[in-house]
């Protein structure tokens, strides 16, 4: 018997290591390629500054891949180092972080519908804050300034696809913004709900916005029913810059002026960064008032009208000022990284903003706050008119706000055996105090009566009793401090994710985070008797701190099928210390026909658990009721012993259902997108209608609003399902030769099919059968109608030698509503609505590089000085009826504007700028 043995090569068997860099074509380090033996399973992936080390075969060939770049295949060959580039003409699009928790991707690569925005994107629309930059470039994205709605005057409301501000989750750098401390509880759009205070953050630390359209409750937990935005900031060690902005409108008004420096620097032996930004700002007053209709105001105050005639002779406008209110403000923004080894990175951030605003309420005319019925207003505010004492003229109450805003972020990322790894803590919260100045608190209230038993004989006798003194009208302060809001998150985090080979990627986390809401009492004259005239302080039975707690977890899964499909995965269960738990799970998936096809799509389900705001928020607010002038109203919180009285259930999360499916792709220099949505939200938390009394002395809503002096109730319920659908659009074409320069087109718009009520109003007995409805057709306007049906952005950017030019246009498209004290038939329903007119605003902006650092920006927003504009819209007959008459018409549109003071956008806001054209300069020096 004989053996064939043949020698065996040691070398095709023993693994050795092999170790190297891999950067761009710039040498910049590319942390998290994917490196994989072919092959086999066998594989790694490079640190945050590039390196790798792999244990392969001698003969082996290494894939080097980067989402958005070139893959490269290298044999080892026997080597030990082998360093590597990966191509930057090979680059496809952006690599976006949100919408994923397993491996990052590139926009055309992700199966979700994702905006990326770059800060000179924002920077050039001339706008001062980054929401109202935004409102001009993401159509799907709609903010809104009200007028005179005093909180609400310290930061503006926005929502993405008409879902409301508590709909959209905000993040910095990947983890959670804390909600605003404001609750916003006027007539006006997001009506009941609150937000992060996205108005805050310093554009000039802004590396770029990524804004995800599609609901990721599953990904990040509630809030995100709409859709997610994620503010990356810049992290540059190397360069730095400072601005000046200046500004002003047509109108001579609204003078603007800032300053803004964002610099770097290395830390360590470039083991490091730390990148930090100052902006600093002061907006002026813009003023837009209506003339006001001395008929209506004779009528409303049951006036003479000689008198009112004679005073709006003086004061065209009545003395209101309503608009763009005064407005300071200090940010400041720090963002650093730190290699503590090399697989190891410390990383945070954290930001600081303080924000003073100054606005009025409406002016107490002297036929409305008179001096036959407060005497002593003639000694507190002297002034010219001639017929009455002292020359008392009115009044005008002051609201001002302070606003401080912080957050902050300290995590660490590391590597452990391919296993990557973040755990991080966030903390964050929001301040809100006001004060009103030039005012009264004109209630009745008296000092409690003392009683001294002079004699000794345990009786009252006469003279031993003195009377309690009236504490305020003629003795009350001017000034008040009516307290304020304050709320508070601290969010712990862990996320592990784990590319377990060229097809299949996981990840999977935890998130624990608790919440503080805060109602600060105000001063006991703020609120005594009905407190201060115009803006009434927090009571001490409606004040006080409350918390709670939730934690979740997630486990998310993508499985490339091929290169081409994807399927993606997402489950979360959460648990709330106040509701429960919500279950909700999220799949998608892509197919990429070529670069110049892709199908896409996800099914999703969701949950909002209701804030701590809407839960807690109780107090007396004034409001303006057409034809009743200013009455106090009253939001009854639904834990309160009122709420129980009335059968006022507690709230309960929304739940919600999406659906997107879309197509895009990328042919040479043009791509587009083009996806449909469709989100169904049941038991959504809406602030209902102002509900008055029955008619019913004895009912136990007539007695509440009796014994407490108040017109009407208000409070949140889970009141309706709601259906909303539409579609995105989104077309580029860029680097066309034009002449000398370069020719960029952009096509961008959002487009309701349907945005409604889903079956009937879940209201309670007592609502229902005294006739009323917490969903009236007011509130269904203001949910479903009250923003553009339609917004689309065509812009053009021009690139010539030292010059770049930018033509942008925004079509906003109809609005609709159906404003209180407007006529209706004898079943409530309005006769007549008012319409929005389509409009667009165009903006021209004009760039000059005079040297490689220094760049001059000449910006003319609303070039066109397009105004809003309404117009009544007949319903029926009787609607015909009344337009046709141009009395009644004076008589509806006096109701709907308090006689034309915001005859521009009536009392409900609007959907852009009052304030015309507005011209802004800016100078930027790069470091």
């Amino acid at each position: 018997m004989s053996f064939d043995i043949k020698p065996i090569n040691i070398a095709s068997i023993i693994q050795h290591s092999v170790s190297g860099k891999v950067t761009d074509s710039n040498g910049v380090a590319l942390g998290g390629v994917n490196i994989i033996e072919k092959g086999t399973t066998n594989g790694t992936s490079t640190d945050f500054d590039g390196n790798y080390t792999i244990n392969a075969d001698e003969n082996a060939t290494l894939i080097f891949s980067y989402i958005g770049f070139g893959t490269k295949e290298v044999a080892v060959s026997g080597k030990t180092m082998i360093n590597v580039t990966l191509s930057e003409g090979q680059e496809l699009d952006e690599v976006i972080i949100v919408g994923s928790r397993t491996a990052p991707r590139s926009n055309t690569d992700t199966p979700l519908p994702v905006d990326v925005l770059g800060v000179k994107e924002l920077n050039s629309t001339g706008q001062v804050t980054f929401d109202k930059a935004l409102q001009y470039r993401i159509p799907s994205f709609n903010t809104v300034q009200t007028p005179v709605n005093d909180a609400t005057s310290l930061l503006d409301p926005y929502e993405i696809r008409n879902m409301g501000p508590s709909r959209t989750l905000i993040l910095i750098n990947g983890k959670r913004k804390n909600l605003s401390a404001l609750l916003y509880t006027q007539t006006s759009p997001g009506r009941g709900e609150t937000g992060a205070d996205i108005s805050a953050i310093p554009t000039d630390a802004i590396k770029r916005v990524e804004i995800l359209r599609d609901g990721a409750s599953a990904q990040y937990g509630s809030d995100a029913i709409a859709g997610v935005m994620n503010i990356i900031l810049k992290d540059n060690a190397s360069e730095g810059s400072a601005t000046i902005r200046t500004g002003i409108t047509s109108e001579g008004d609204g003078e603007m002026f800032g300053v803004a420096i964002n610099n770097g620097s290395t830390i360590g032996d470039d083991k490091g960064f730390i990148n930090y930004t100052v902006d600093l700002s002061k907006v002026n007053l813009a003023n837009r008032p209506g003339t006001v209709s001395a008929e209506g105001e004779a009528g409303d105050f049951g006036a003479d009208i000689a008198v009112v005639q004679e005073f709006l002779s003086r004061r065209p406008d009545a003395g209101n000022i309503n608009g763009s209110p005064e407005t300071a403000a200090a940010k400041f923004s720090v963002n650093f990284g730190y290699d503590l080894s090399d697989n190891t990175q410390l990383y945070g951030n954290a930001a600081y903003v303080y924000k003073s605003v100054n606005s009025f309420a409406n002016y107490r005319t002297p036929y409305w706050r008179t001096t036959d019925d407060f005497p002593y207003l003639a000694d507190f505010f002297p002034g010219n008119n001639p017929n009455n004492p002292g020359g008392y003229d009115g009044y005008v109450p002051t609201f001002e706000g302070l606003l401080s805003d912080y957050n902050a972020t300290v995590g660490f990322k590391s590597t452990i055996n391919d296993w990557n790894v973040d755990a991080s803590f966030t903390t964050g919260g929001n301040l809100q105090t006001y004060k009103v100045n030039d005012s009264h608190n004109r209630n009745v209230v008296f000092s409690p009566s003392t009683w001294v038993d002079t004699n000794g004989n345990g009786v009252i006798d006469d003279g031993e009793v003195t009377e309690g003194a009236e504490l305020y009208r003629a003795n009350s302060q001017q000034s008040f401090d009516p307290g304020g809001t304050r709320f508070s998150h601290n969010v712990g985090n862990i996320d592990i994710s784990r590319i377990l080979s060229d097809k299949i990627s996981i990840g999977i986390g935890a998130e624990f985070r608790t919440e503080t809401f805060e109602v600060i009492e105000g001063e006991l004259a703020s609120y005594d008797g009905g407190g201060a005239d115009s803006f009434a302080g927090a009571s001490p039975q409606n004040s006080g701190k409350f918390n709670r707690y939730n934690i979740g977890g997630y486990f998310s899964l993508d499985y490339d099928v091929s290169d081409a499909f994807l399927l993606s995965g997402t489950v979360r269960t959460e648990n709330y210390s106040d509701f429960g738990n919500a279950f909700v799970y999220k799949v998608s998936s892509r197919y990429k026909v070529s670069d110049a096809f892709t199908l896409r799509g996800s099914v999703s389900s969701g949950f909002r658990a209701p804030t701590l705001h809407q839960i807690f928020t109780q107090k007396a607010q004034y409001s303006f009721i057409p034809g009743q002038g200013i009455q106090v109203g009253g939001l009854i919180n639904n834990v309160s012993t009122q709420a129980k009285l009335l059968g006022i259930p507690q709230l309960d999360a929304e739940t919600s259902n999406n659906f997107t499916i879309g197509f895009g792709g990328k042919a040479n220099k043009f791509t587009y997108t083009l996806d449909y949505y469709n989100i169904a939200v049941k038991d959504r938390i809406v602030l209902g209608t102002e509900i008055g009394p029955s008619g019913d002395a004895t009912n136990p809503l007539d007695i509440l609003l009796a014994s407490n002096s108040l017109s009407d109730i208000s409070f949140f319920s889970n009141a309706i399902d709601t259906k909303t659908s539409g579609i995105d659009v989104v077309l580029g074409y860029k680097g066309i030769e034009l002449g000398d320069g370069s020719l960029d087109f952009n096509l961008s718009g959002n487009y309701t099919i349907q945005n409604e009520r889903d079956g009937a109003v879940k209201d309670i007995p007592l609502v229902a059968n005294s006739g009323q409805s917490v969903v009236n057709q007011t509130q269904e306007a203001l949910f479903f109608t009250s923003r553009p049906v339609t917004k689309w952005i065509l812009g053009a950017n021009y690139d010539i030698n030292k010059f770049g030019f930018l033509l942008n246009n925004t079509y906003f498209g109809k609005t609709s509503f159906f404003q209180q004290g407007l006529s209706t038939d004898a079943n409530g329903q309005f006769n007549i609505g008012t319409e929005f007119t389509p409009k667009i605003v165009t903006d021209l902006g004009v760039n000059f590089s005079a040297s490689e650092k220094l760049t001059l920006a000449l910006n003319i927003n609303n070039i066109l000085n397009v105004l809003p504009e309404w117009s009544f819209v007949s319903q029926n007959a009787a609607g015909d009826a009344i337009l046709a008459d141009a009395a009644q018409v004076q008589n509806q549109s006096n109701l709907i504007t308090f006689n034309q003071r915001y005859s521009q956008m009536t009392y409900d806001g609007y959907h852009f700028s009052q304030l015309g054209t507005m011209f802004n300069l800016s100078l930027n020096y790069k470091f």
